[in-house]
């Protein structure tokens, strides 16, 4: 069933853009994805937008503030991790090595969260569902399915999010290096090799979202302005991916599941 009624904690329940041009952001992921955007006052000339698909939320955007920006933060996707008490995964947070960048608080009614950041310098965000559960549909195109993490510490970052999370963090079966994160009964992610990490890049959470035709997607990313980093690949027994960034410079990843014989 495509409809998410609601998230189980330690999964990826909500993902939110961080834009240097609001419109133009929305203009790139309706064309890419089919995304229905509605944008809702927060604030003297700042509006939420959220994107939904078929009537149900997929993701949201903001344009970012410029201290933000004077900080030399990029365009970026946040993903949001649902737990069942905001205040006592923060704390857990801390336990673990990481940081809170923005302690725990409350969206209106919507939901509780907080702004963390692990001991490898990725952030991501937690949120504590009250009127708004997150992502109401998956398993179609243009809905989030997975997410990377990518860190020059593969070790203390698979520590800390079990920690944090509990998540089941292993290899895989083709010695790679690559580790798979399991949420529960849930393949959810996974953290990248060390060897593959950027060192002129922070450590960052990726996030892939589900098409079709990877590349059908891509060209028409590119068409839409996108910058390819990763043309369509075949990876094997895993299905189809490209990864790019949006013309203001967030960067994803496409995804095509393997076909079922």
């Amino acid at each position: 069933m495509p409809n998410i009624e609601k998230h189980a904690p330690g999964s990826f329940c909500w993902i939110e853009l961080a834009t240097t041009d609001q419109n133009a952001a929305k203009a790139f992921y309706a064309g890419l994805f089919g995304w229905v955007a509605a944008d809702f006052p927060m604030g003297p000339d700042e509006v939420y937008t959220m994107f939904s698909l078929d009537g149900r939320n997929a993701a949201a955007a903001y344009k970012m503030k410029p201290e933000m920006r004077s900080q030399g933060i990029p365009p970026h996707w946040m993903i949001y991790v649902a737990v069942e008490n905001a205040d006592t995964t923060a704390d857990k947070v801390i336990a673990a090595g990481g940081k809170v960048t923005a302690a725990p608080f409350d969206v209106y009614d919507f939901g509780r969260m907080a702004v963390l950041q692990d001991p490898t310098g990725a952030m991501f965000c937690i949120w504590e569902a009250m009127k708004h559960t997150g992502t109401g549909i998956g398993n179609v195109p243009g809905t989030m399915c997975w997410a990377d993490l990518d860190s020059p510490d593969q070790a203390a970052a698979a520590a800390f999010y079990t920690a944090v999370f509990g998540w089941q963090i292993w290899p895989g079966q083709d010695n790679s290096g690559y580790l798979h994160i399991k949420n529960g009964e849930e393949f959810i992610g996974g953290i990248r090799p060390p060897q593959h990490h950027n060192p002129n890049v922070p450590a960052n959470w990726i996030s892939y979202f589900l098409a079709a035709d990877c590349d059908a997607a891509t060209a028409k990313a590119k068409e839409l302005g996108a910058h390819v980093f990763m043309e369509p690949t075949t990876f094997e027994d895993v299905g189809r991916m490209a990864v790019m960034a949006d013309p203001q410079g967030a960067a994803f990843s496409l995804f095509q599941p393997l076909r079922k014989q």
